[in-house]
């Protein structure tokens, strides 16, 4: 995935609403063809080691009713994007929304948000540009990182220079929308530790795990935002730090680490930039739940349905995940991070992690 300026992310905008007027002229009714994206339409890219589409795809045509509204709505949010790129400004993709509905063609307004934010995807697919290029940003994520890093990012007023220790409260350093534009200066860390739950980073952070073994911790909250499956990336890529994982013992939370490690499948487009294949679960697995006697819930019928689903998944067909998985549907329970504690507040930091990523062979 590229990373152009202003001017040559505009430029690829302006050449994909030309293909429309080009295909006009050539008598073809108007068609935009993206990837199908579903899980069977997601395969193994051996050389890059993450999972990207296939070669099905789906075709956005002018030959319905329905389809015509979307190469619309397609024809007027590369208008705006445009003319945002030309005047150096941004927006929120709830504000493209919002915005959609002062355009003067009724047709070319989005029904609900899901519909503009998959015209974005859309239009990063086809343009081969990402949504960052197009300034165009999430609603805050929240998400930090708390370790020792020293490091430069740019701000409007100029650059700054801050270390996500020292620099910072007990919050951490927040992510950028586009962590690109950060510089990486100097750094003491052992392994980037990336925890599901706030609770459980307060946790650590309080306990002092990030100073005591060099940890970068770095709080996904909850489904990972871009933004922070990027920064974790370059991390790993650009100092060399083992990343982990450490979430919840349910299926969901597989899911979690499973677009930090392969990529989403909503997202699959993105994977060479945003996923980290070297990433490693640390917990909390199925087999600690037996082996520590956790507090559980019982599996609901979405969870059972989604370790099945799992299954069946490209993502945790190894035999790491097929064996976990299969040992949850048996014991037909689920745990969380924090049921550690039924063993003490230092227990998590004192012996899980420490045994965990020394048998990782992280420490």
């Amino acid at each position: 995935m590229s990373a152009p300026n202003s001017d040559q992310a505009r430029n690829k905008l302006i050449d994909l609403a030309a293909q429309f007027y080009d295909q006009f002229e050539l008598g073809e009714i108007p068609h935009m063809s993206v990837p199908t994206r579903t899980k069977s339409n997601i395969e193994y890219d051996e050389e890059a080691d993450v999972w990207v589409y296939g070669d099905r795809e789906s075709r956005r045509t002018a030959n319905t009713v329905s389809g015509a509204r979307k190469l619309l709505k397609a024809v007027y949010t590369v208008e705006f994007l445009s003319e945002q790129l030309e005047q150096d400004r941004s927006s929120t993709l709830r504000e493209l929304y919002y915005l959609s509905e002062s355009w003067d063609n009724e047709n070319a307004q989005f029904n609900d948000q899901d519909e503009s934010n998959q015209l974005i995807e859309d239009l990063e697919i086809v343009s081969e540009v990402t949504r960052e290029d197009f300034h165009m940003r999430p609603e805050e994520s929240g998400a930090t990182i708390m370790g020792p890093l020293f490091l430069r990012e740019q701000t409007r007023r100029g650059e700054r220079e801050i270390h996500c220790q020292e620099d910072v409260g007990e919050g951490g350093y927040q992510i950028p929308n586009n962590p690109d534009t950060i510089e990486f200066l100097d750094n003491d860390a052992e392994f980037i530790l990336a925890v599901e739950t706030g609770g459980m980073r307060d946790r650590l952070v309080e306990n002092g795990f990030d100073e005591e073994y060099g940890a970068l911790i770095v709080h996904l909250k909850g489904q990972p935002a871009r933004a922070t499956r990027r920064i974790i990336k370059r991390l790993h890529d650009e100092l060399d730090l083992p990343v982990t994982v450490f979430a919840d013992g349910d299926p969901w939370s597989y899911r979690i680490y499973g677009s930090v490690a392969y990529g989403s499948i909503k997202s699959a487009h993105l994977s060479e930039y945003l996923a980290t294949p070297a990433a490693q679960y640390i917990g909390i697995q199925p087999a600690d739940i037996v082996e520590y006697d956790l507090p559980t819930d019982p599996l609901s019928d979405s969870d059972i349905n989604a370790l099945q689903s799992e299954l069946s998944d490209p993502r945790f067909q190894t035999d790491y995940w097929e064996e976990q998985i299969e040992l949850q549907l048996e014991i037909e329970k689920k745990s969380e991070q924090q049921s550690l504690a039924a063993r003490g507040l230092d227990f998590v930091t004192d012996s899980y992690l420490p045994e965990r990523l020394t048998d990782m062979g992280v420490l």
